[in-house]
């Protein structure tokens, strides 16, 4: 039976039942940011099962589109190397919102594999969540399955949420036997991983809302949401056992051998090259653009992937693309948008192949030399420098590298990536410098003389990729011929502000370098259409563009004012300056004293208040050196370059805006010095307005806070020293009441101890606890009962605190430790310790009594 078969019998199948048959959704989860792809059929109804929306049908069935390539769902790296894993794959799935729960369920899966299908009986296995005996019940007792091949498992299998939060609840799954001639054994057991037993069918009974914490809480309507790869049961149906046996890939990898000139069906380069055909034709359907980040980054990824399996099979020249044709002629029917998207699918991989392939020849030969000599390991900052300099994704370096038995240093990796991290400057905003693909006339910018400049879009930029026009509400990032708009550098923010069209409004969020003499406006359509060649009004928004100079002349005046008070070895190391603030890092042996901070503070307000003249001008590099200016670090400096003077008091080399006059930044204060690395501080400080704000804070903060000790402000240090001494008695004299408290409380308790097969056992909830007390009562308790287990309880704030202890003699059968996580679970926590002294905590105060009268029956089982 063909895939397209399956999947048309499903639908019709379920429709027959009652269910409205409703399209897949798209690959990008629509307002879920909780999701990078839609990875099950369920995703689309998610707000559903929330009990958030509501739908004009209670029962449903789709053949979704999904996409497991990033994220907590990945399944990109055993992509060729497994029978099963793909990027992209189908969900036949049903679904009831509050209609049929756990019996409808199974009977439904049962009836279509049964009787639809005809897959004999003989042949299928189910397991269910191991508490979960209704379930069993239902394949037992209605089904007739043989109590052979039910096999209950527990959490970790069976029971299904589709991310970290969000619905969840116990599973019931169902295996095809593929017979004794193929190895693995049933679910369950220690060969489950075998091919022989193939889980083709999960019925999710949907009954909780798992959030942020990880608490459980029961849906408004239990509900059912199933799933069964299409993949998997055609290959069920056609007698294979590898999906990539099935007739949708043996279309698709004989159209991949075709264009990679391949004549070995079986290479598993193939089989990567047809699974990721379908995966980014799919998303670049469904709106999404190679990038260098998020699903972009994703993306580019699966496409460079299979580009590198191309090349393995000895094609140079771009193949991929070509590959769209026929992927449209297999599921175009079942999928019309894709047939609707073929020419600009096509378009989108052909440009992102051409792109890759001129740094794929070089970054191979790198690779392979290393490879050559290399028989162990990769050291990660190669990894590194192949993922920076050739675009190669880390996770494709170490797929290469497998092939060849060789692991990568993925910790060395890491900490080269972090590296260029921290010197990466304005961390968190939108970065251009790779793939915008650019190249006309460089950009003229002339924000020094002005805010407000006419020019014309040279080129549009969306998603990454080259655009003739935009629409409303879309992200983009155009060119001008000339523009007024700083593009970051030099620690200076980019501007942000409008480019008016009489066509339409841009946004300007941010401006960054494409190249290093070409402007990227970064931002938003906010109305109308604009496209290559438009005449625009490019007009800065004047307020940030000041404040944003306050802050940046204000650096200058602090590095100077830094050089002067802590010595001339003090050079910047980095730097932000926006509207908002400034941030400075420079070299320094330690931490800067209070009367340092102060003296640095004060120089730079004095400075200020001498409103120097900022004068720029161009010069020789050599010239400017000569004449004392100082370099900024991370900068790239030609043969002229333009100098900033604040009068004999600061000379830099600086290519950002600035005041006219030092005096224009008003005010200055530092508001924070911290570390960020060895020999590196950092300076956070405000000027102007914010500097006034920020001082009138904490001006009113001492006034409250001198308000509620009711003393002058002048006296709020000593008012606090003595309240402080007073707390600190206070404290000495609770401990030894609570001590006292607690010595009372055990000589009652201690009557309450039980005895179970010899052992004395005290489980008991001490008032007015705390860690301290609880540890000196165990002990008091343990002392006097000798051979004893000991619980003891308190709560306080909502909160559980938990000890138990066994007696030396009993440690050899009894662990603390169990014992506590034990008490610890019933009361919503966890916990663990020796095997004589144990400490839990615990959420739920209502059920410590219950938990606490659970321990004699827990050392009776094990003893």
């Amino acid at each position: 039976m063909k895939s397209s078969e399956i999947r048309q019998k499903f639908l019709e199948f379920f429709e027959s039942h009652g269910h409205v048959i409703v399209p897949s959704s798209a690959l990008v989860p629509g307002n879920d940011p909780t999701l990078l792809f839609t990875n099950a059929g369920m995703v689309q109804f998610k707000d559903v099962f929330l009990g958030q929306d509501k739908r004009a049908y209670v029962r449903a069935a789709s053949a979704q589109r999904c996409v497991r390539a990033g994220g907590k769902h990945n399944d990109l790296e055993n992509v060729g190397y497994t029978a099963r894993h793909h990027t992209f794959f189908e969900m036949l799935g049903n679904f009831s919102f509050g209609d049929y729960f756990k019996r409808n369920a199974i009977l439904f899966a049962w009836e279509f594999l049964v009787d639809t299908l005809g897959i004999p009986k003989d042949r299928l296995w189910a397991t269910v969540y191991a508490e979960d005996d209704e379930a069993a019940d239902i394949w037992l007792n209605e089904v007739g399955i043989m109590p052979a091949r039910l096999v209950r498992i527990g959490t970790s299998d069976n029971f299904w949420q589709m991310g970290d939060t969000g619905p969840c609840g116990p599973c019931s799954e169902i295996f095809y036997d593929h017979g004794p001639e193929v190895a693995g054994g049933p679910p369950g057991s220690k060969d489950a991983e075998g091919d022989r037993y193939i889980e083709i069918w999960n019925l999710v009974f949907m009954q909780y809302n798992r959030d942020a914490s990880g608490q459980l809480h029961p849906l408004p309507k239990p509900s059912v949401d199933t799933g069964m790869g299409l993949e998997r049961i055609a290959a069920v149906m056609q007698q294979v056992h590898s999906n990539y046996e099935i007739d949708l890939f043996r279309d698709l990898i004989a159209a991949a051998a075709r264009v990679t000139n391949t004549q070995e069906l079986s290479s598993n380069s193939l089989k990567v090259i047809a699974d990721h055909i379908r995966a980014c034709a799919f998303l670049v359907t469904d709106g999404v653009i190679p990038g260098n980040e998020g699903r972009g980054y994703v993306l580019r990824r699966i496409i460079r992937r299979a580009i590198r399996h191309g090349y393995r099979l000895g094609q140079k020249q771009p193949f991929f693309h070509l590959l769209v044709n026929d992927l449209a002629h297999v599921m175009g029917q079942a999928y019309p948008e894709l047939m609707a998207a073929q020419e600009h699918v096509t378009a989108v991989l052909r440009q992102e192949e051409e792109r890759f392939a001129e740094t794929l020849d070089n970054g191979m030969e790198v690779l392979e030399a290393v490879l050559r000599q290399e028989k162990q390991m990769l050291g990660g900052e190669l990894v590194f420098r192949l993922y920076d300099t050739f675009g190669f994704p880390v996770d494709l370096t170490a797929d290469i590298a497998r092939e060849r038995g060789v692991a990568i240093d993925q910790a060395g990796f890491e900490a080269a990536m972090a590296q260029q991290r921290e010197r990466a400057r304005a961390s968190g905003k939108f970065s251009m410098q790779a793939g915008l693909e650019y190249t006309g006339l460089p950009t003229e910018f002339h924000g020094y003389e002005t805010l407000q400049q006419d020019a014309q879009i040279l080129a549009l930029y969306k998603q990454g990729s080259h655009v003739e026009f935009i629409e409303a509400g879309e992200e983009a990032v155009i060119v001008l011929e000339r523009t007024p708009f700083y593009a970051e550098s030099g620690g200076q923010v980019g501007d942000r502000g409008e480019l008016l069209a009489s066509s339409g409004t841009f946004a300007v969020e941010d401006t960054q370098k494409i190249q290093a003499n070409v402007f990227g406006h970064k931002g938003l359509l906010r109305s109308g259409r604009m496209a290559v060649g438009d005449a625009v009004v490019a007009k800065v928004d004047p307020s940030a563009r000041i404040h944003t100079a306050y802050n940046h002349s204000a650096t200058h005046l602090l590095h100077a004012a830094l050089r002067q008070v802590l010595g001339k070895h003090v050079t910047q190391k980095g730097s932000l300056v926006d509207a908002n603030r400034l941030r400075f890092d420079f070299s320094h042996h330690s931490a800067m004293q209070a009367d340092e901070i102060r003296a640095v503070e004060n120089l730079v307000n004095a400075h200020i208040r001498q409103n120097h003249r900022v004068a720029t001008q161009s010069m020789a590099y050599d010239e400017a050196v000569k004449k004392g200016a100082i370099a900024l670090f991370g900068e790239k400096y030609g043969d002229t370059v333009r100098v900033v003077e604040m009068g004999a008091f600061s000379t830099e080399l600086c290519g950002g805006t600035h005041v006219a006059h030092s005096g224009d930044i008003g005010f200055f204060r530092i508001v924070a010095e911290s570390g960020v690395a060895a020999g590196i501080r950092r300076i956070e400080a405000v000027t102007g307005d914010a500097a006034l704000a920020y001082s009138q804070r904490q001006e009113q903060q001492l006034l409250e806070i001198a308000g509620a000790l009711k003393a002058a402000p002048q006296e709020v240090a000593y008012k606090l020293s003595q309240i402080l001494d007073h707390v600190k008695q206070m404290e000495k004299e609770i401990a030894i009441l609570q001590s006292k408290l607690a010595g009372l409380q055990g000589s009652a308790l201690i009557e309450d101890a039980q005895e179970v097969k010899g052992v004395r056992v005290l489980a008991a909830k001490l008032e007015g606890g705390n860690a301290k007390t609880m540890r000196e009562a165990l002990d008091n308790f343990k002392q006097k009962l000798k051979s004893c287990v000991v619980v003891l309880g308190t709560t306080e704030n909502n909160k559980v605190s938990l000890i138990a202890g066994v007696s030396d003699d009993l440690t050899a059968k009894l662990k603390a430790g169990d014992l506590v996580n034990f008490v610890a679970q019933q009361v919503g926590g966890k916990g663990g310790g020796r095997a004589d002294m144990a400490q839990a905590g615990g959420s739920m105060p209502e059920k410590l009594p219950q938990a606490l009268a659970s321990v004699p029956g827990w050392l009776e089982q094990k003893l």
